[in-house]
């Protein structure tokens, strides 16, 4: 299998305190826009989001002649500043940039670098099978082979002879037909170094110091999400192995090894979906129930909780609820005054977002509230945990730097509107690979992450110890 060594300096931030920085900000005029969320030229505005990972992304600019044909975009910066280097981040099959030209701030574009038969845009050569040959399909939580694509990502980093002053706006010029292949390119950048401009992930130094995570071995059973009990000592499993997702339940034996493996057929009666979102001292959140569209079901349910004992309860209700999937991820407040869904409507920023809604007198929820575009992309953000502090949430998505096609990440909510959340913080190398992470759990008893991974195209359950106090800020 061909593998993509991603240099190190892609791990590392852009810039040190002598360098200059900033990332296009708006866009002045552009050839050709495919509109909408997604693929549009707006994705290329602001720090790269597809990158380090490469490849396809719907936070990417794909414009209508990337195939073979010639475009260009100028874009302009928050404030003056002098460029030593230009960096162009080509996030698909990179080496079609042409020509660059700079304005000054008199609204004339002078060029400053022209593509020589001999230049070469340096790409990052096959850790990821260079087709992407597996990806994450959450609509039936299954890993299904992805169709090719070539791949070589690559920055153009263009360094001037000479830096020029006051510069406000840059213009990028391509050619497509000198690569063959799709094309998409995810950001622009400016420096006043030449110090090579390069792709960050937002992690916590925290993260990587933590021990490697392990695989848990639960026979047969293709793990689909996975949650625990309150004292830590049960944990149930959806086994997607068959056309039916089954949940199955493991009790702790003396070793602390997971085994006694059960199926929970009383909580299995969906046709196809059947999984736990949730279960806190007092309830269960259940999903994937088959719900009727255009009215307030959700296909989510709630259990009473006592003891260990499981009991249906009821139907969770949303006004006005709409949701282009047959399935959706949810969260719950410890009091259930709040509700957090992963959907995909007409409102959302590209895929899959983070919703909120707040509890009625009747006991149903209100409309659905974006939860604001900090910690919702263009791509999707799903597999959402509310842990029990209430403002720590752990989330999946593909629409920031990360290491693979989903990443498993953290954000804290900051006031009590539910729009306002921190920047998204990637769970680090130790728990997220260059292939599939997701369905995050966080069992604050034992303090340990479970969720699910794909290790050489299969979907295997790990866990990792993390201290509660690196988690929760």
């Amino acid at each position: 299998m061909k593998k993509i060594i991603i240099l190190p300096i892609l791990f590392f931030a852009c810039c040190m305190h002598s360098q200059q920085v900033q990332w296009a900000s708006k866009l002045i005029k552009y050839s050709t826009d495919l509109g909408g969320k997604q693929y549009g030229v707006k994705r290329i505005l602001g720090k790269p989001d597809a990158f380090p990972q490469g490849g396809s992304s719907p936070n990417a600019w794909v414009p209508k002649n990337s195939l073979d044909g010639f475009e260009f975009v100028e874009v302009g910066f928050e404030k003056p500043q002098t460029v030593k280097q230009i960096a162009v981040f080509e996030n698909l099959n990179a080496g079609c940039v042409t020509r660059v030209l700079v304005d000054t701030g008199n609204g004339k574009y002078t060029g400053v670098w022209g593509r020589k038969k001999d230049w070469k845009t340096p790409s990052y050569r096959a850790t990821l099978t260079s087709d992407r040959n597996y990806y994450f399909g959450r609509k039936r939580r299954k890993i299904q082979k992805a169709p090719e694509v070539n791949f070589n990502p690559g920055v153009e980093n263009i360094i001037l002879e000479t830096p020029i002053a006051n510069v406000v706006a840059v213009r990028v010029e391509f050619s497509f037909a000198l690569v063959p292949g799709q094309k998409q390119i995810d950001a622009i950048g400016i420096s006043d170094s030449d110090k090579l401009l390069d792709a960050s992930i937002s992690i916590d130094p925290a993260f990587e110091e933590l021990q490697l995570s392990s695989i848990i071995e639960i026979g047969d059973v293709v793990p689909g999400s996975v949650v625990l009990s309150p004292d830590g000592n049960r944990m149930y499993v959806t086994n997607i192995k068959s056309e039916k997702d089954e949940i199955v339940s493991f009790t702790k034996n003396a070793s602390g090894k997971w085994d006694n493996m059960k199926s929970e057929t009383s909580y299995s009666n969906n046709e196809y979906y059947n999984f736990f979102a949730k279960i806190t001292p007092n309830y269960v959140l259940k999903g994937g129930k088959t719900y009727t569209r255009g009215t307030t079901q959700t296909g989510f349910e709630i259990y009473s909780y006592q003891n260990g004992n499981i009991q249906f309860d009821k139907d969770i209700s949303v006004v006005a609820y709409n949701n282009y999937d047959t399935t959706a991820d949810a969260s719950l407040t410890n009091d259930k005054s709040v509700l957090i869904m992963a959907i995909e409507t007409d409102f959302t920023q590209g895929g899959t977002d983070l919703y909120f809604s707040k509890v009625k007198e009747d006991g149903t929820y209100g409309i659905l509230q974006s939860m604001g575009k900090v910690i919702n992309s263009a791509g999707d953000e799903f597999m959402c945990q509310l842990l029990s502090d209430d403002k720590t949430l752990l989330f999946v998505s593909n629409g920031f730097s990360g290491f693979g096609e989903n990443d498993i990440y953290l954000t804290q909510r900051l006031d009590d509107t539910w729009k306002n959340w921190s920047e998204p913080i990637n769970l680090g190398s130790k728990i997220n690979s260059n292939e599939y992470d997701g369905n995050p759990y966080y069992d604050e008893s034992s303090q340990k992450l479970y969720y699910t991974s794909s290790v050489n195209g299969e979907l295997k359950l790990k866990n990792i110890s993390i201290p509660r106090k690196v988690l929760v800020r």
